[in-house]
């Protein structure tokens, strides 16, 4: 009797695990096989190099969704800053650099993250008719370009010896020139309306402020108008031995406008 039983239990689980079996081969169609992280982290890499970002991303969000913990999350995730960034995703690129930062202090690639924020700051907010044509942007609202320039400023007082310090020194000369020229469009508003309390304010930000920009002489000039037309004489004196002594030369040469923050170059984050 005891030996029936125990053939029966025997078969019974035989049948069971026959059935799940029989169940798992009816099913294969409607089952997405779980890919390894590896296949998607590869996948990604090859859609990056076609420049198809679009889809590279999909793949490193499902590194970062289904292997949180896995060899390649933290790669993946610098990586996903990169791919918003070339996808035209700044918004996306920016809170990504900034994800990366609060979880990630300590990783390799943490300076890359502080940087790419800054690049993301600026092209961000702007919109497709500014891309295109790309007008005047001094006479446009510069509170991304002063956030940019914050954040890269950061960045080069954490990491000054990063290899990405070359690309933020060279955008923060654009971003200075930039910032400087809005604020004395803003001066020479006042000046001919004879507002010149508000002119020199904005003329004296640029030189407290912003120094050694290619506006620099500019500021001068307008801060030497107000003084004279404010009678303070000695003072417009003493700002025109300053411009006389720099000969109207300008300190810090802008950057070429070959490059700007509406171009999609950017450097990819490093591979650890």
């Amino acid at each position: 009797m005891s030996q029936f039983i125990k053939y029966s239990r025997f078969h019974v689980a035989a049948i069971i695990a026959l059935s799940a079996i029989i169940m798992t081969g009816c099913n294969s169609d409607e089952q997405v096989m779980e890919r390894p992280e590896k296949v998607y982290y590869d996948t990604a890499q090859r859609r990056m190099k076609a420049n198809n970002f679009f889809s590279a991303i999909e793949s490193l969000q499902a590194i970062e969704a289904r292997y949180p913990f896995g060899q390649y999350a933290e790669q993946a995730q610098s990586e996903l800053i990169y791919a918003y960034y070339m996808n035209g995703e700044d918004e996306a690129s920016h809170e990504a650099a900034e994800k990366f930062i609060r979880l990630n202090p300590r990783h390799p690639n943490i300076d890359y993250a502080y940087f790419m924020r800054g690049i993301a700051s600026y092209t961000r907010d702007k919109g497709m008719f500014a891309r295109i044509f790309q007008s005047d942007l001094s006479n446009r609202d510069v509170s991304g370009a002063k956030q940019a320039f914050g954040e890269l400023s950061e960045f080069l007082t954490r990491f000054p010896q990063s290899q990405y310090a070359p690309y933020a020194s060279q955008r923060l000369i654009f971003l200075r020139s930039l910032i400087a020229k809005n604020e004395l469009v803003a001066a020479e508003y006042y000046l001919q309306r004879k507002a010149y309390v508000a002119a020199l304010r904005r003329a004296k930000y640029v030189i407290e402020n912003i120094p050694n920009s290619s506006e620099t002489m500019r500021a001068l000039k307008i801060i030497r108008d107000c003084y004279e037309a404010l009678g303070y004489f000695e003072l417009m004196d003493d700002i025109e031995i300053v411009i006389k002594e720099n000969g109207g030369s300008v300190i810090e040469k802008s950057e070429s406008s070959s490059w700007n923050f509406f171009s999609r170059k950017a450097p990819e984050p490093s591979k650890n």
